[in-house]
């Protein structure tokens, strides 16, 4: 169809479910308008990514890209976590999802204007049976993990779907070795370097993205902040993101991709390690901050480098499913770290609450902060662990990122 196309679909229609979510009348409609947005936020991010890959062929330029998409990244982060919590405060939640709409059409309309169109080549049929079965075993998977927040593992639906998640994902694998045009081509995906770069994809999904919610909560819940004052306090994360992208945009060409991704994992886990320090009595600029400023100085030394790696060498046929294992990687970690983790920080608040009762009105307080202390001490273990996978995965040099295979539009 094009990237261009697959791009504008993915606006056009994230742009509409966002409408529909910011008008739903019942909780129905709204479930249905997040996932209609999933849909099309899947078209769009690795459509996105495929169109900067083939752009930009000279591995200097497409470094610079790259860390361009990370600043912005991180600065859409800042005015989103700013303007929901001023939209929620001021006026409704409801505008947190309807501000979306006139921002996807506008860039529609510019990437109509100045985006060229550009095809793989060869025969793009769709995989329907991998997308399926791909499908419904990871909502098996998420489904599960949630249930085991709430029931326990031992619960028989929680088993379940466990059991189910892993004989269809089987299934997916199976399916995806014989089709002609896979879902997810395996060639890919096992060449080490862009594997690994998934890995550690999936990884930071899974411990990053709990952060945000557990510290979230604990800004608002523990310490009182306001929607908007929550979303002020993260705004020094974004700083750095955007900051330190520039800075890996510009050292991916001299140093390549591992001696950037390695201590920038190690130096997320650090800071992730700090917020195990937190009270409810703790000071934002004392404890919060730093961490906060270590994390991200240490994830933007991760982002632009395992994009880049996660294309390495990848044809322009395969470029738009690498870019969108990317971004899968990411939300499929994201979601199943946050499910693993909510049961995690679950079970320590009710330990904690039940073994200090002699605290009285104060155990929940003390509680809640104790089981996110716990759940950031997991989530600093699943980014040392990813560092330990990019170390091992990870080859390539900065010599490998002199030439790229393909180049043009096509």
């Amino acid at each position: 169809m094009g990237r261009r196309k697959i791009f504008l679909i993915g606006l056009i229609g994230f742009a509409a479910a966002s409408a529909l979510g910011g008008i739903a009348s019942n909780q129905g409609l709204l479930f249905a308008s997040r996932a209609l947005q999933g849909v099309f936020g899947a078209l769009l991010a690795p459509a996105a990514l495929s169109i900067i890959s083939v752009t930009f062929t000279v591995p200097q330029e497409r470094a610079k890209a790259f860390g361009v998409i990370g600043a912005i990244s991180g600065g859409g982060a800042a005015i989103g976590l700013i303007l929901g919590g001023a939209l929620t405060e001021f006026f409704s939640w409801r505008w947190c999802l309807g501000v979306n709409t006139p921002i996807a059409i506008l860039v529609a309309v510019l990437a109509i204007k100045f985006v060229k169109e550009s095809k793989a080549p060869g025969d793009n049929t769709y995989d329907i049976p991998g997308v399926v079965t791909a499908t419904a075993g990871l909502f098996s998977l998420t489904y599960g993990f949630n249930e085991a927040a709430l029931k326990g593992w031992s619960d028989p639906l929680t088993i379940t779907f466990l059991v189910v998640a892993v004989v269809l994902l089987t299934i997916f694998v199976a399916i995806e070795m014989r089709v002609k045009n896979p879902l997810m081509p395996l060639r890919v995906v096992t060449e080490r370097n862009r594997g690994g770069s998934y890995l550690g994809s999936l990884v930071v999904g899974a411990g990053l993205f709990s952060m945000f919610l557990f510290l979230g909560i604990y800004l608002q819940v523990i310490l009182g902040y306001s929607p908007l004052k929550s979303g002020f306090a993260f705004l020094p994360f974004t700083a750095g993101i955007i900051v330190f992208a520039g800075i890996a945009s510009t050292l991916l060409p001299k140093v390549g991709p591992k001696p950037l991704m390695v201590p920038g994992l190690l130096a997320a886990s650090v800071g992730l390690l700090m917020l195990t320090q937190i009270t409810p009595e703790t000071s934002y600029v004392t404890h919060v901050l730093p961490s906060l400023l270590i994390m991200s100085s240490g994830m933007a030394l991760v982002f632009i480098p395992l994009t880049s790696t996660s294309l390495h060498a990848v044809s322009n046929h395969d470029t738009g499913v690498a870019s969108a294992m990317v971004n899968t990687s990411q939300q499929i970690g994201g979601s199943l770290g946050t499910a693993l983790l909510n049961t995690v920080a679950a079970t320590a608040t009710t330990t904690f609450a039940v073994a200090n009762t002699q605290l009285g009105e104060k155990v929940m307080p003390y509680a809640m902060t104790h089981g996110f202390t716990v759940a950031f001490k997991f989530s600093a273990a699943l980014l040392f662990v990813g560092a330990i996978v990019l170390y091992f995965f990870i080859n390539i040099g900065k010599e490998s990122l002199v030439e790229t295979e393909g180049a043009g539009f096509h």
